[in-house]
């Protein structure tokens, strides 16, 4: 039998998608499942992009621009202006969701063995990404301790060698819903011009942000413009996480014109999503008024509850909708697994993401969980019960 590629045998499979299997099998028992394990949004998506493509008068569903429609594009730039990000639509390359965008955004900064810096625990997939890129991720831990503020910006400078090409945030973060402050975006932004690295900054959470706080992006940052490179996407902004479009942007124009030689490769993002995404950049400050009202309601009721877990450690999440838990438990993915396999509590069990997934050093995070607030009140009040029972009860 012919044999699968090095690099397909360490693809490391999802910690968000790998317990499937268990919860079909939960439900073929007629169990409930309570999912805290994805942030797939259940707001529902705003009607003008439904209808944008309801109505549309396509005769052929063509190709568009490699990079995009312009005058999608324009109006993604004009976005951003409104968020005091001022670039052009230039600047700007549609992607295939935020994971395209990223994939174009290492191959092409990076070569085969280069090395990006990455403040763990961080979005899963980054492991994936790098390794189909053939990079190696270079961790800098942060802790639940600390809220997982961003490390010492000396512990950065001592992993940085003549391998590193770029330092990679997500901001607020997936998974810690941490929120990197203006300082913090300054601190990075001086190492990166310092060592001639790229900063790359997943954004696509830009809207969630609590308590007053604002949200600083590294294109506010003055001086970064050859050095800075946002990954974004209408996933969770717009509750579109099935459009499938993201964007890439710099204002190095030779980052956009090699990730354009990725985007051609691929011919055209997709017609029919770019039309939703674009119409979506029309919905009322309203809906995201309320979104945010929502999500904020979501995470207090959330904390509340899990504070009366007796044992737990909790990072409080001042951005995004996902929530990093200690537990007190040797193994997250045992017990996890457990919760859908051999659990219920009067025929309801909850999914939650095992968090080692989330860190690339290995034998860390191993008993914490994320948890995603996406459910409404009385389903997470309701979760949270039930883990709080299945807890007593788990063989650890």
């Amino acid at each position: 039998m012919p044999k699968i590629s090095k690099k397909g045998q360490m693809m490391p499979s999802s910690p968000i998608r790998k317990l499937v299997p268990y919860a079909e099998q939960a439900y073929k028992e007629g169990k409930t499942v309570y999912h805290l394990n994805i942030g797939q949004p259940d707001i529902k998506t705003p009607e003008i992009a439904l209808d944008a493509v309801r109505v549309h008068s396509l005769d052929i569903l063509a190709y568009t621009r490699s990079e995009g429609s312009e005058g999608y594009r324009k109006k993604i730039a004009q976005y951003y202006a409104k968020n005091n990000i001022n670039v052009d639509h230039s600047d700007i390359i549609v992607t295939t969701g935020g994971s395209e965008a990223l994939l174009f955004a290492f191959g092409s900064v990076m070569d085969s063995d280069d090395e990006i810096i990455i403040p763990e625990p961080f979005y899963a997939n980054y492991n994936g990404f790098s390794t189909a890129s053939d990079i190696k991720v270079v961790p800098v831990i942060s802790k639940i301790d600390d809220n997982f503020a961003l490390p010492a910006i000396e512990e950065f400078e001592k992993l940085i060698t003549d391998k590193t090409k770029a330092i990679l945030i997500c901001n607020p973060g997936n998974p810690t819903g941490y929120l990197y402050s203006k300082e913090e975006i300054r601190q990075l932004a001086a190492v990166v011009k310092k060592h001639d690295l790229f900063l790359i900054a997943d954004e696509v959470y830009r809207e969630f942000v609590y308590d007053g706080n604002e949200f600083y992006s590294i294109m506010q940052e003055e001086g970064l413009e050859d050095h800075a490179i946002i990954i974004d996407s209408v996933s969770k902004r717009y509750s579109m996480c099935g459009a499938r479009i993201g964007y890439l942007v710099s204002k190095n124009k030779e980052v956009i014109s090699t990730a354009l030689k990725f985007a051609q490769a691929r011919l055209s993002p997709p017609t029919l999503a770019q039309i939703a995404s674009e119409a979506a950049l029309d919905t009322p400050q309203s809906y995201f008024d309320d979104v945010i009202k929502e999500y904020g309601k979501r995470r207090n009721i959330l904390i509340r509850e899990l504070k009366k877990i007796d044992g737990l450690k909790i990072a409080e999440p001042k951005g995004a909708f996902y929530c990093i838990v200690e537990l007190p438990v040797k193994s997250a993915d045992h017990f996890a697994q457990w919760l859908l396999e051999s659990y219920d509590y009067n025929k309801e069990t909850v999914m939650v993401a095992p968090a080692a997934g989330f860190y690339s050093t290995p034998n860390v995070g191993l008993n914490q969980i994320r948890i995603a607030y996406v459910l409404n009140e009385e389903s997470l009040i309701r979760a949270v019960y039930i883990l709080k029972e299945a807890l007593k009860v788990y063989p650890n």
